[in-house]
């Protein structure tokens, strides 16, 4: 098992920038308040949650992106988790609550502005293996807040 912490929480009304919050109680369709403008391709119980690393977002800054937190869509922000290893079927403890990777999520036209010349591509895990967003579906209820601790329990695909 490896740890982090949660560094980061976010909703919006639709859309991004999702706004931070210190603290939310998770239901299997994810952070109670926030919403999805685009149902076709977020939200759901396959893809309550999306979540990204902190570590990889100051790499992109580095970069020269603008990203900030909140601007690509996330709702939970995790530092302190080697975001190569997780995967679909990798299992994550985050506070209290158990969540499972479905997916990674696609970047979308929406979120160009967190990126140099609106490269938005850069988050793709077809084109940069490792520094997509990942959804998640939610195995266990509960609430989150930020500084709870972010666990990576075991990997199915190992």
């Amino acid at each position: 098992m490896r740890n982090g912490a949660i560094v980061g929480l976010h909703i919006s009304r639709g859309g991004v920038p999702k706004h931070a919050i210190e603290k939310a109680r998770v239901t299997s369709l994810g952070l109670e308040g926030d919403k999805q403008k685009h149902l076709k391709f977020h939200g759901g119980p396959q893809r309550a949650l999306c979540l990204f690393s902190r570590e990889r977002m100051d790499a992109l800054r580095e970069e020269g992106h603008p990203i900030a937190p909140g601007t690509t869509g996330e709702n939970v922000l995790i530092s302190g988790l080697d975001w190569s290893e997780i995967r679909i079927g990798s299992r994550l403890e985050l506070g209290n609550v158990q969540v499972e990777i479905t997916d990674y999520a696609a970047p979308c036209q929406q979120i160009a502005a967190s990126f140099k010349d609106g490269n938005f591509m850069r988050i793709s895990q077809k084109k940069h293996a490792g520094w997509s967003r990942l959804y998640v579906r939610v195995l266990a209820e509960g609430e989150l807040c930020v500084g709870d601790e972010a666990r990576l329990l075991r990997d199915e695909l190992c």
